[in-house]
């Protein structure tokens, strides 16, 4: 069984809180985390019809079968439940880590928490695995076996095609869950819609133009965007917004949170046919950005991520928080290094007037610092120490 990065943070929040709430998408590993981290603890599945049904119409009798310290599978189901275990709670307010809650819905959830638990429930966001997590022999296969593997817990636990885990993860959990949360009258669009998605990794959104290849309104894709990310689906990475006397853009980059189901969205099943796909290199950025955002979230940070881009093409590809400044990232898929690549880090860091570090992250050999500047094969990229 895999150590998952963010155990420390759980664990130490455990301390802290007398609830925990750990939400995530579907199959990234959720109730295996909880279960290894409080393997005394009663478990029940909300996701089951049965317990489903006692937690609505008997709150008070399911919450004595499942008496703390408990482990609550898919609280979003019966969010109403978050009131009464408020209560019990707050009648014993010297205790830690009652409940652990679990769930895959980030809006509905957030917005059930922040009204009945408000104080009293630490948020961890648990996202597929992270490279750092995975071990020493699959980090080091080829670029495009990564891509195509992706990072899903359970296909490596069962190991599963890729190619069959995410047509089966597509069709059950992502339509399913969207399903839930809005009425999708035409299948095929949204179908669509999500292929779209994946041939745009890494670029700028552009409502309109998504919206008129679909055939739906602009107002609709922003709604299927939101409950895709909602869903911990995909993530925006957001521009850069101080003002520095350039105009900056103002759209935000897509991501997908498992590049392996914007691989298989974009009918890829072979690594030589990825290799030449025109894609390939936005999708090795949205691998090392997922896997930085990844870290961030497993060391208990909201992600403060963003992109810089102005209006005469001068981009850096990813700026992480460093107290009040940020470290700019560069992210290229070449596996030969050019003292070129370094250009935005340092037309970056110039504009601003910061001399913070810079990393380049590639697929070479090459790795050394100069300049502030650290030159980084993206598997030896340990965002967790």
């Amino acid at each position: 069984m895999i150590k998952r990065n963010i155990e420390v943070e759980l664990l130490r929040t455990a301390g802290e809180y007398p609830v925990i709430t750990i939400i995530g998408p579907r199959q990234s590993g959720k109730t295996t985390l909880a279960k290894m981290c409080f393997p005394n603890y009663s478990y029940v599945n909300l996701e089951n019809p049965e317990h489903r049904s006692l937690a609505i119409n008997d709150p008070k009798t399911f919450l004595k079968m499942y008496p703390s310290p408990v482990i609550i599978d898919e609280i979003q189901n019966v969010p109403e439940l978050l009131s009464w275990i408020q209560v019990l709670v707050d009648e014993y307010p010297q205790k830690k880590a009652m409940f652990v809650l679990t769930g895959s819905h980030q809006l509905s959830l957030r917005e059930a928490v922040s009204q009945s638990l408000a104080g009293r429930t630490a948020i961890l966001t648990l996202l597929p695995f992270a490279l750092s997590e995975m071990n020493s022999d699959y980090i080091k296969s080829e670029r495009t076996a990564l891509l195509i593997n992706g990072f899903m817990p359970r296909l490596h636990d069962q190991n599963i095609r890729p190619h069959r885990y995410y047509r089966d993860y597509f069709q059950t959990y992502v339509e399913r869950d969207v399903r839930k949360l809005i009425a999708i009258e035409n299948q095929q669009a949204f179908e669509l819609f999500m292929k779209l998605l994946a041939g745009r990794v890494g670029q700028e959104l552009n409502y309109n133009s998504i919206a008129n290849q679909v055939g739906i309104s602009a107002p609709q894709i922003k709604r299927w965007l939101s409950v895709l990310e909602a869903s911990f689906i995909i993530f925006r990475l957001p521009p850069f917004f101080r003002n520095y006397g350039k105009r900056l853009t103002k759209s935000p980059k897509i991501y997908f949170t498992e590049v392996g189901l914007a691989v298989y969205l974009l009918g890829i099943e072979r690594e030589e046919q990825l290799e030449r796909d025109p894609v390939f290199g936005s999708l090795f950025e949205n691998m090392v950005v997922a896997d930085i955002y990844k870290a961030r979230f497993n060391e208990g940070y909201e992600p403060g991520l963003y992109f810089f881009r102005d209006h005469h093409q001068n981009e850096v590809d990813l700026l992480l928080p460093d107290g009040t400044a940020y470290i700019p990232m560069e992210i290229k898929s070449s596996r030969t290094y050019s003292e070129d690549f370094l250009k935005s880090i340092r037309y970056f860091r110039k504009l601003t007037g910061e001399s913070n570090n810079g990393v380049l992250i590639y697929d070479g050999e090459l790795e050394y610092d100069s300049d502030n500047i650290s030159i980084r094969n993206f598997r030896n990229l340990n965002m967790n120490g």
